[in-house]
């Protein structure tokens, strides 16, 4: 009896863990985004959209992120990266933005990856980066919504594109979320305090420098004076007492 009841007990774990595992399983590989560093309203930065590849019989191929048309951004620069192909998609903004003084009356709409060959896709059990610099990130929002959409070598598309509700349970194919931090209070957007700490002891280090240069030339010209100076003496003493031999 008690054997019985340790099997049924074990068959319902194995069933709950599994129901857990298929459950969580959407939210564990979907495509996602991230800052490298912080993503500061009105400033810029570098994101990365990550792709897992969950298939066990595909490759990733393909990846098209849609950029946000409720919050366009001016500036989309993707990196250049081995073995894909880039195609940057621009379009027609109903309201212009302005970008460091000048009208900008397109943005883009999406950037398109594509594998090269069919060997240098995001193989089985693997992830890839994709960074793109974006900017001026919004001052007026606190996320930007990616849709993304990946295609796999056997022509499987799943489509990353279900905006998250507030109280809801994660959708099933979620769109790429990027949290917005608030701009520093001294007006720099997107720096970190590392990177002011590194600034700071390079400007210290450069001041130190210039002392220390300033203080060896004025040395170098106080010995300088010195050394002539002390030369003239010895010419001088050396002409009097010539003249002292001569004259005895």
């Amino acid at each position: 009896m008690k054997a019985s009841r340790l099997a049924a007990t074990g068959a319902v774990a194995a069933t709950a863990v599994g129901a857990v595992i298929v459950l969580s399983s959407p939210a564990f590989a979907h495509v996602s985004v991230q800052a490298e560093g912080t993503a500061a309203k009105g400033g810029y930065a570098v994101v990365d959209f990550k792709v897992p590849n969950e298939r066990d019989n595909a490759s990733t191929t393909k990846l098209e992120v849609n950029f946000p048309t409720d919050h366009p951004l001016a500036s989309v620069m993707p990196e250049p990266m081995p073995g894909w192909k880039i195609e940057v998609t621009k379009s027609k903004l109903a309201k212009p933005l302005e970008l460091h003084g000048e009208q900008i009356t397109e943005a883009v709409s999406k950037v398109t990856w594509t594998a090269a060959t069919k060997d240098s896709g995001i193989p089985t059990g693997y992830f890839e980066k994709f960074p793109v610099s974006i900017g001026a990130l919004p001052e007026n929002a606190d996320e930007l919504v990616f849709k993304a959409i990946q295609t796999y070598s056997n022509k499987e598309v799943v489509r990353w594109i279900e905006v998250q509700e507030d109280g809801a349970e994660e959708p099933e194919t979620p769109a790429p979320v990027l949290a917005l931090s608030a701009a520093s209070e001294d007006g720099h957007h997107g720096s970190t305090a590392a990177e002011e700490a590194d600034a700071k002891t390079e400007n210290a280090a450069a001041t130190t420098e210039a002392d220390t240069g300033d203080s060896s030339d004025t040395t170098a010209r106080v010995l300088g004076v010195v050394g002539i100076v002390v030369g003239a003496l010895g010419v001088a003493y050396g002409v009097l007492a010539g003249r002292r031999r001569s004259d005895a």
